[in-house]
């Protein structure tokens, strides 16, 4: 069996499997993507003194303001998750969350960490591709002929900046050791995501990202098999959820597609 002869079994099972999940997917997408906020939110109830002492150590900025601001992450991250889950005022909700990324980079002096930084860019990815989906095509009279305009539309940017940050998420799993696996894995890996950035054979090599992140997740980030009482534990639960999060917004891009702004579309004037 030929190269041309695999890609296209291996795009053939793609669209058969969105085929069958194509009114499913939608949902299972956004759970994925909001559920790092979600977990946040229950973290900040169960840990609110900590978090609290924390704040006011760290900034001294007093009691009435730590804690105003473990509310606010609670309150904010948990109704723009049920907005967005609800499919009500998902904008707003998209705005609020993208507020409060932004807030706990700066309070947690995650800016400076190149990690943590490249992660929660990619779960903004993941938002942008939100706001994506649940905006609607601005009509045009010339509808259904091709345009430089409809090509370039906000809803197509957004979902340009979607996938240009969710991979992002690929250089904080790179291994820097050269052994031969490592570096096939790394391979791999970066031309999948160059794919699915600059938009050609999207929606098999998200698909494909989607396999690997789960598998990695799973494996690595198996939060369960520690104690609960271990500071590890908080960690590898942390990247469990930021992870799934990540593979939401591919679920996302498999949902969509890539959008006006990609090869995949250009194929289609060729």
């Amino acid at each position: 069996m030929g190269h041309g002869d695999l890609m296209s079994r291996a795009e053939d099972v793609a669209d058969q499997f969105l085929r069958v999940t194509k009114h499913g997917l939608p949902h299972a997408a956004r759970l994925c993507l909001v559920s790092t906020f979600l977990e946040d939110a229950v973290r900040m109830w169960f840990q609110w003194s900590d978090q609290s002492e924390y704040m006011e150590s760290t900034w001294s900025c007093g009691t009435v303001l730590a804690n105003v601001f473990v509310l606010i992450n609670l309150l904010g991250q948990l109704g723009s998750c049920v907005l967005v889950l609800s499919r009500n005022l998902v904008q707003p909700a998209c705005c609020a969350l993208f507020g409060i990324l932004s807030l706990q980079m700066v309070a947690y002096s995650l800016l400076w960490d190149l990690k943590f930084l490249m992660r929660n860019l990619a779960l903004g990815g993941g938002l942008l591709l939100l706001l994506a989906e649940c905006r609607e095509e601005a009509r045009s009279v010339f509808a259904g002929v091709p345009s430089v305009t409809r090509r370039q539309s906000p809803k197509h940017l957004l979902q340009l900046g979607g996938r240009v940050l969710l991979i992002l998420m690929f250089m904080t799993l790179l291994h820097l050791d050269l052994s031969a696996l490592s570096v096939l894995l790394d391979l791999v890996g970066l031309a999948l995501v160059l794919l699915v950035a600059v938009g050609f054979k999207t929606k098999l090599a998200a698909l494909t990202l989607v396999a690997w992140l789960l598998c990695i997740n799973v494996t690595f980030n198996a939060f369960w098999n520690v104690p609960a009482h271990s500071p590890l534990h908080d960690f590898l639960k942390y990247d469990f959820f930021q992870t799934t999060s990540v593979i939401g917004g591919l679920l996302l891009v498999v949902a969509l597609g890539p959008g006006g702004v990609s090869v995949d579309e250009k194929k289609k004037e060729w």
